[in-house]
């Protein structure tokens, strides 16, 4: 080889790692999205919007450096298993998950690839970090558990519906923190003198019934725990305690917005545009291991002024003058 024909050759492979490191670095990453809503839901649609507009916010732009694969599963476990199986065969670079059940179903299926989840009650309680400081392993994310809120549901009721002696603690047997809410809603409910009665609900055949025959009773209200199960049935669930007349207080801004009496919960949209700081930082080479679960710091009360005219009550000023949105 002449001397001159070496130099370029050897010049060429030299060169030939930063190339490789730029295209990899340059390379459409891939993100898939495991999301056990309904399909078609507009709460999905917030959700996924959340989540892009994120991700827009630092630079990542679909069909340009990010590609998102969604699937939009329903509550059903098997659907939500069939989705989990295939991102995970997608290979993605990360999946982002909600709620606990969806981010199970990926955890069951790699310790390679990185989670972060969104909106998931007790992470640890249901084996998905070993804390929230310090995660551990290939997951990490955003917590939607605050245990005292699950009193103040109670507490705020009293304040909007003072008649109210009972209550539906409506919960579905699915949500693996329901236990711990209720808990503290029963403690409350002593000092209170209001006396709590847990209604599982397991189908949505069962809410009109089940909701009916508390109604018989006077002077009842109703908390509904939240889960994915009870969002994918919020409009049967807020048409029917209308239609017994039941004052009732809701998990999330959504249901108020649909037409529930009112809310108090975490704005769940701020989580998924966080969580895509989280895939930012993944895909820069952080691990979620040492990114520590955040947990909620803010809450929403919501009160639908229309609902509560046609339940008869009067909203006190200071509970008004407390809301972040009031639904004319």
């Amino acid at each position: 080889m002449k001397r001159r024909e070496f130099i370029a050759a050897l010049g060429s492979a030299a060169a030939w790692p930063m190339v490789a490191r730029a295209q990899q670095i340059d390379r459409t990453r891939r993100v898939g999205a495991l999301l056990a809503y309904q399909e078609g839901d507009e709460l999905a649609q917030a959700r996924i919007a959340a989540f892009r507009r994120g991700l827009q916010q630092l630079g990542w732009v679909e069909g340009r450096n990010i590609q998102i694969e969604y699937r939009v599963t329903g509550v059903d476990s098997d659907r939500i298993q069939r989705g989990a199986n295939d991102l995970v065969g997608w290979a993605p670079d990360v999946l982002l998950a909600t709620p606990a059940q969806a981010a199970m179903s990926l955890q069951k299926l790699t310790g390679d690839i990185p989670i972060v989840f969104a909106n998931v009650p007790d992470p640890i309680g249901v084996g998905l970090v070993k804390s929230l400081a310090r995660p551990g392993g290939n997951i990490t994310g955003f917590t939607s558990f605050e245990v005292n809120i699950s009193g103040k549901w109670l507490e705020l009721l009293k304040d909007i519906a003072p008649a109210v002696t009972r209550i539906a603690a409506i919960y579905s047997p699915q949500n693996p923190v329901w236990q711990e809410r209720m808990r503290l809603i029963e403690s409350v409910a002593q000092s209170a003198g209001v006396k709590v009665t847990m209604i599982p609900l397991y189908s949505s055949g069962e809410i009109e019934s089940s909701l009916g025959n508390f109604a018989t009773a006077p002077n009842g209200g109703v908390i509904l725990l939240p889960s994915i199960f009870m969002a994918a049935n919020r409009e049967i669930i807020i048409a029917t305690t209308a239609r017994h007349r039941l004052p009732a207080i809701y998990p999330s801004r959504f249901y108020a917005t649909g037409g529930g009496l009112f809310s108090y919960g975490i704005n769940s949209d701020e989580q998924f545009q966080s969580a895509a700081m989280y895939v930012d930082r993944i895909l820069k080479g952080e691990k979620p291991a040492v990114l520590p679960v955040q947990a909620p710091t803010k809450f929403e009360l919501v009160i639908n002024l229309k609902t509560a005219k046609a339940l008869g009550l009067e909203i006190p000023p200071t509970l008004l003058a407390r809301a972040d949105e009031v639904i004319e």
